[in-house]
C-alpha cells in the first residue's frame, strides 16, 4: 500500500534526511587508504545515536551493522570489516537511520586513493544516472520515466543496469510501497502523486547488469565480477520538482548530457 504524507510528516524525513546527509558527509571524508570499514561503521553509529536517531539498518531482517560497506564487485549488503581497504579499489556505503519515527535512506560510492578513469566515469555515470532518474519524480509521470531515464543514461556509456535490485517507497518503514526499478520504458507503471516519498537508487556495473547473493545470504555480486557503483537519495514528489530529502550539499543540476 502506497502512504501519501502530509507536509508536516514531509517535515519530518527533512529533518532526518538532512541528519543523514552529515553523517555521510562525514563518512566520504573519512574514506583513505589503511581505514577499516569497521572504523566506518562505528562512526556512523555514534553520530546517528548522539543527534537522537536510530540506525535503521543495524539489526534488520538480522543484518549486523549500521552500514553496508560493499567494494568493487559487490553491488550492496556487505558487512563492515576489519581489513584495511586499499588504494585503487572503490567502497558503495549505504546508510539508513530513524529519527522521531521517520525514515531516510541514502547511499554512495567513493574512490579509495587513485582509481583508473573508467571507474571514475562509472560513478560520475551512476550519481547523474539518479538526477536525471529524480528530475522525472514529478507528479503526473509515472515511474517507467524515472526507470527509463536512469537506463538510458548507463547503457549510452556502456553501463549495465542492475535489475534484480530496485528503489522503493519509504517513510515510517523503510522499505515500502512502490518498488521503483532503475529501468523500464517512459509513460509506463504507476503515476506518481504528490505527497509520495521514494527512495531512487541506481547500481550501474562496467560490466554485465546480472548479479548473485554471497553465501553469506546478504552480499550482492555482479555475476561477472565487473566494479559496480550506487548511489542513492530519498525524496519526496510535490506538485512542483522533487524535493531531495537526504542531500543538502551544493545544488546539482539535473540537466545531465
Amino acid at each position: 500500500m502506497i502512504t501519501l504524507k502530509s507536509p508536516q510528516q514531509v517535515d519530518r524525513m527533512r529533518e532526518a534526511g538532512k541528519l543523514l546527509y552529515e553523517v555521510e558527509t562525514a563518512l566520504r571524508e573519512a574514506i583513505h587508504p589503511g581505514i577499516t570499514t569497521n572504523e566506518l561503521d562505528r562512526m556512523a553509529e555514534r553520530m546517528i545515536r548522539d543527534a537522537g536517531a536510530i540506525p535503521s539498518f543495524k539489526g534488520f531482517e538480522g543484518f549486523p551493522a549500521t552500514i553496508c560497506a560493499s567494494p568493487d564487485d559487490m553491488v550492496v549488503h556487505g558487512f563492515p570489516d576489519d581489513k584495511p581497504i586499499e588504494s585503487g579499489h572503490i567502497l558503495s556505503v549505504d546508510c539508513g537511520l530513524v529519527l522521531h519515527g521517520w525514515q531516510a535512506d541514502s547511499a554512495f560510492t567513493a574512490p579509495v586513493g587513485e582509481i583508473p578513469k573508467e571507474i571514475q566515469e562509472l560513478i560520475r555515470v551512476t550519481e547523474e544516472c539518479f538526477w536525471l532518474g529524480a528530475a522525472q519524480a514529478r507528479e503526473g509521470n509515472r515511474l517507467g520515466d524515472i526507470g527509463y531515464a536512469v537506463q538510458e543514461h548507463a547503457e549510452k556509456h556502456g553501463f549495465g543496469v542492475v535489475r534484480d535490485l530496485t528503489g522503493h517507497g519509504i517513510g515510517t518503514e523503510m522499505h515500502e510501497d512502490p518498488s521503483v526499478p532503475n529501468f523500464g520504458k517512459a509513460g509506463r507503471g504507476l503515476r506518481l502523486r504528490a505527497g509520495m516519498t521514494i527512495a531512487i537508487e541506481p547500481m550501474i556495473a562496467k560490466g554485465d547488469w546480472k548479479v548473485y547473493v554471497k553465501d553469506d545470504g546478504w552480499g550482492v555480486v555482479t555475476r561477472d565480477h565487473s566494479w559496480c557503483s550506487h548511489y542513492e537519495h530519498t525524496l519526496a514528489i510535490t506538485g512542483d520538482k522533487p524535493e531531495i530529502l537526504t542531500y543538502h550539499g551544493p545544488r546539482v543540476s539535473e540537466d545531465v548530457q
